[in-house]
């Protein structure tokens, strides 16, 4: 979404309920920035890595459209961490947090691509919504849940909603009521944090639901403890649902009535896929459109035909990468086929050709 920060130009940020603030990550070529005075300080997100440091700002105003966000804090980040812009393929200078939501009604319209915001006086919401109530702590935003893991065995289980994650679930594994992890499973990168990446295994389980309607067989991620130490310390919930979830409804998120609103969309019987292949992606020129390996998973079908990090890909199944963009370069890794995939790379200068099974393990 494009706001301003004060008298800045109109940055592009991620809407990202999982994050409490707004969080300037990297500025482009032609962008200014314009905050409070403040200081530099360290910070410790989500990942195995360092801690890094951050200019913070209070008693700034976010402008969108004719609304606006007043005495807010502004982190900015002092180096480039987090590469939005390369992990995308557009133009991203960071993320915009759950504060957002604090004054105004936000709906979430994802069948036609719009934000609709709502004052909150006398708001009603549009027919055909369901709702449930929602918990507001320390300003994220919680619902209740319930699992299928086997036939017999349903439990409820407290998520917190995080339009920013780029996966159906995530599980906490240590607790007393923890979810199962299935036999079979996917060792992967399940996500970058803001101190690293957030490693651990993808599986299946029966049902996931939101009220009446559920979802079957969706593909979960349970994280290793170490990642998430920094989201779980401060809080007793069960895991967190992210877009791949949320997408498959429009969705009004009431935070000033507590209430979060739900229809089913067109994506909601899509079947669930993960990368197969295992190859993460980032965009190596801020020009082009030439994707670059950036993680091989372990003992995925990528690592064993013996793609490294680093290596440039020119054609997948014989399209030049150049011709599409980032987001439709890993749909090729996440379709499941009995036929491989023909992957074309250079590396230091030498073009080489190679097959990837795509039969998934999960």
């Amino acid at each position: 979404m494009p706001i301003k920060i004060n008298n800045s130009s109109t940055l592009n940020m991620i809407l990202d309920t999982g994050l409490r603030t707004t969080i300037v990550t990297e500025l482009l070529p032609g962008d200014s920035l314009d905050l409070k005075a403040g200081e530099l300080k360290d910070m410790q997100g989500l990942g195995v890595g360092k801690s890094f440091q951050a200019y913070e700002s209070d008693s700034n105003t976010i402008h969108f459209g004719k609304f606006s966000l007043s005495n807010k804090k502004i982190f900015a980040f002092k180096d480039e961490l987090f590469s939005l812009s390369r992990q995308t393929g557009s133009n991203i200078n960071g993320l915009i947090g759950s504060d957002f939501f604090r004054n105004y009604v936000v709906q979430i319209d994802y069948t036609n691509r719009r934000l609709r915001i709502y004052e909150p006086t006398n708001f009603i919401a549009p027919k055909g919504y369901s709702y449930m109530p929602m918990v507001c702590e320390r300003q994220k935003m919680y619902i209740e849940l319930s699992v299928l893991e086997t036939d017999s065995a349903r439990q409820r289980i407290k998520m917190l909603i995080d339009t920013g994650a780029e996966l159906t679930a995530w599980f906490e594994t240590l607790t007393n009521k923890a979810v199962s992890i299935p036999q079979k499973s996917v060792r992967a990168k399940i996500g970058e944090g803001l101190s690293g990446e957030i490693t651990g295994v993808y599986a299946r389980v029966q049902q996931l639901c939101i009220a009446n309607f559920c979802v079957r067989n969706p593909i979960v991620a349970f994280p290793d403890s170490t990642t998430i130490q920094q989201a779980t310390a401060s809080s007793d919930r069960d895991g967190t649902i992210g877009s791949q979830l949320l997408s498959r409804f429009n969705l009004i998120i009431d935070r000033p009535g507590k209430k979060f609103y739900f229809k089913p969309n067109t994506n909601f019987n899509k079947p669930f896929i993960y990368n197969i292949a295992g190859i993460d992606l980032v965009q190596s020129d801020s020009f082009l459109q030439q994707p670059e390996i950036s993680n091989i998973w372990p003992d995925s079908p990528a690592e064993r035909v013996g793609l490294k990090v680093g290596d440039i890909i020119s054609e997948i199944n014989y399209q030049k990468t150049y011709q599409i963009t980032i987001a439709e370069a890993r749909h090729f890794f996440e379709r499941p086929s009995t036929t491989p995939l023909t992957l074309t790379y250079e590396r230091n200068g030498v073009f080489k050709t190679v097959q990837i099974p795509m039969q998934p393990k999960i």
